[in-house]
């Protein structure tokens, strides 16, 4: 059992709970995964998980936001803007077929019937990772293009660079194929170069 005693084990126990959660959710799906399993699998009471969470929806988007940090990161320059960028969208095409790629589908699904999940996602994970798509994009723009783009410009390539992934993963359930991946960041750094329109 881990010990509960104590700010730097207190950490321990909460990593053990969330690896625990993200663990059985992909082991026995959304509807198999307890707050008495978690427990169990963590080594940990369950008076100890519900004094930091008060359900198992909360758990799995602690454990989601953990995960995606490191996950969906933007890496630094490593090549030129394009293969950065068709890089980073092999990356978020990998994350879906990873465990924490399989917590966000079950979050996602959740949502869709409680509205109280939904806003969690939206305010927690989805946001978080929103504003790191933003800079992450930027830069890469920036690089490209030699300018600044605007916000509703960024807004709507970063929306044209992922819509296409996400549908394809989470709406059609097939994993994205490199032409995809190509495809669209091509698209996205031709339109970046382009000399903003009119408004």
């Amino acid at each position: 059992m881990v010990s509960r005693t104590g700010p730097r084990r207190s950490e321990s126990v909460r990593l053990a709970v969330l690896n625990a959660a993200d663990d059985l959710l992909v082991e026995q799906g959304f509807a198999g995964t307890t707050i008495e399993g978690i427990a169990t699998r963590a080594g940990v009471a369950k008076q100890t998980i519900y004094r930091w969470w008060k359900s198992k929806v909360d758990i799995l988007l602690d454990a989601l936001a953990d995960d995606a940090r490191e996950a969906l990161a933007w890496r630094e320059a490593a090549g030129t803007p394009g293969e950065d960028l068709v890089a980073h969208l092999h990356r978020v095409a990998g994350f879906f077929e990873e465990p924490a790629g399989q917590v966000f589908r079950a979050l996602l699904g959740h949502a869709q019937l409680d509205k109280e999940a939904a806003a969690a996602l939206r305010a927690g994970f989805l946001h978080e990772q929103r504003e790191r798509d933003l800079e992450g994009l930027r830069v890469i723009v920036r690089r490209h293009s030699g300018g600044e783009p605007d916000e509703a410009t960024l807004v709507r390539l970063t929306d044209l660079l992922l819509g296409p992934l996400y549908y394809r993963v989470l709406v059609l359930g097939e994993q994205a194929e490199t032409a995809l991946l190509d495809a669209s960041a091509h698209l996205v750094l031709e339109l970046a170069a382009r000399p903003a329109g009119p408004a």
